[in-house]
């Protein structure tokens, strides 16, 4: 499933990336040893050097068993049973493909940043899979369930807190911008736009999705 999400967001940003998230993976042991914080079932473990960038995933035991059954079949099933769970998945595999892409090209990422990207991989990421009849009360339902009807962990500091709201708060202003393509059924506008997004760096990015159209 893993490798399935990458090369999903990677045709959907016409993008390729020769580091595959699966020979990344640790397990819970080495996660912890590496400084994982323990608060979630998906994080991306950094650490930057002076020249180089290491990486580790780490996806929880349980969240891969929850997927393990739809391993090799139609996605659209994994949506209706399992969406909490695969959004998780897809947003650890998000943030490994977002910062090495970023790293290849040389510059650096805030964590608001990569949080606001990791949103609307997650809503395009469910969004096309689903794409053909019903699609736009599809999307209806994903802008409700990833954006309108969430919480956040009681432990968060306040500056975790913050950046988690101001990402889904950016994230959804874009992806409400992205329905009237849904609508219409133009899959080449929608992709062209997030495309173009996707390439932003830093601020850019950030003001782009604020945009009020």
């Amino acid at each position: 499933m893993v490798g399935r999400v990458q090369a999903h967001l990677e045709a959907i940003y016409g993008i390729t990336c020769s580091a595959r998230a699966e020979g990344f993976m640790v397990d819970t042991e080495a996660a912890v040893q590496l400084g994982a914080t323990g608060r979630s079932d998906e994080e991306l473990l950094v650490l930057e050097g002076e020249e180089e960038l290491e990486l580790a995933l780490y996806l929880a035991p349980g969240l891969l068993r929850r997927l393990q059954p739809y391993e090799s079949g139609p996605v659209h099933s994994l949506l209706e049973r399992e969406l909490d769970g695969f959004c998780q998945l897809a947003e650890g595999v998000s943030h490994f493909l977002y910062v090495t892409h970023t790293a290849v090209h040389g510059r650096t990422v805030s964590l608001l940043e990569l949080e606001a990207q990791a949103e609307v991989d997650k809503f395009a990421l469910c969004l096309l899979h689903r794409w053909g009849d019903g699609v736009e009360a599809w999307a209806e339902e994903l802008l409700g369930r990833l954006f309108d009807r969430v919480s956040y962990r009681a432990k968060l500091s306040e500056a975790e807190r913050w950046r988690y709201e101001e990402a889904n708060r950016l994230s959804r202003n874009f992806c409400g911008r992205l329905m009237g393509h849904v609508t219409g059924r133009r899959l080449e506008r929608l992709l062209s736009d997030l495309r173009y997004a996707y390439r932003l760096g830093a601020e850019a990015k950030l003001r782009h999705f604020a945009q009020v159209s």
